[in-house]
């Protein structure tokens, strides 16, 4: 692959990713080559690997889409998640050491920090979440793990639904987190496991209430609209 296909390829990436282009949207060649600074030879190839990740879909005439995934489609991305974030939570456990615990308390602190405020800071609460499943998986120590959730954790359903959580479903993602520190701190994968597994599968629910237009689980206060 070029270097002009690899920007174009990361750039409409980051653009599905973040909302920019919403599913449903139509990926014109011509319009995303000026956004991304290339040709349009490099804009197909992107598509086409964009494609292959199931971000992009083409129809029977042969134009892009930004993929629109129904519920289905999206609880079975959250099922894989739980399997494979919860196989890497047992690895971790297995193998914490002091430096790594320090790291993932520091940065659920954050998380916390982030969720205290009025209204709460999604986007740092986004971005310190990642991080600290990234950790996880990094003291997993799996390539093949890394590989496999690379794909899943991306996914723009996944990285939304934190829009989607009331102020209660923000703390309780903070406890989870905090119960997950308290198995590593013990070495217990079997109980680490079990967390991370129960910690995806509620926040695909989080996700299917708000898509049937429930209100979030268990909350009593919505947290403000940005």
């Amino acid at each position: 692959m070029s270097r002009a296909s690899d920007r174009a390829y990361e750039r409409i990436r980051e653009m599905i990713i973040s909302g920019e282009l919403a599913p449903g949207d139509s990926l014109g060649e011509e319009a995303l080559a000026e956004a991304c600074g290339v040709s349009r030879t490099p804009v197909r190839d992107a598509l086409r690997r964009l494609e292959a990740d199931m971000l992009v879909r083409r129809s029977e005439s042969q134009r892009s889409f930004v993929a629109d995934w129904s519920l289905d489609d999206i609880e079975d991305v959250f099922d894989l998640r739980a399997m494979l974030e919860a196989r890497a939570a047992r690895r971790a456990a297995a193998r914490m050491n002091d430096g790594a615990l320090a790291r993932l308390r520091s940065t659920n602190a954050a998380i916390g920090r982030a969720i205290q405020q009025s209204p709460p800071d999604v986007d740092t609460f986004l971005e310190k979440n990642r991080d600290f499943h990234a950790l996880i998986l990094e003291v997993a120590a799996s390539q093949r793990l890394s590989i496999l959730l690379g794909s899943l954790i991306e996914q723009p359903v996944v990285w939304r639904t934190a829009h989607h959580y009331g102020l209660d479903e923000l703390h309780r993602s903070y406890g989870e987190h905090e119960e997950l520190l308290a198995a590593f701190a013990r070495r217990d994968g079997e109980w680490a496991e079990s967390i991370m597994a129960s910690h995806i599968r509620r926040a695909f629910h989080a996700y299917a209430d708000a898509h049937r237009g429930l209100s979030p689980i268990d909350s009593r206060t919505e947290r403000k609209r940005a």
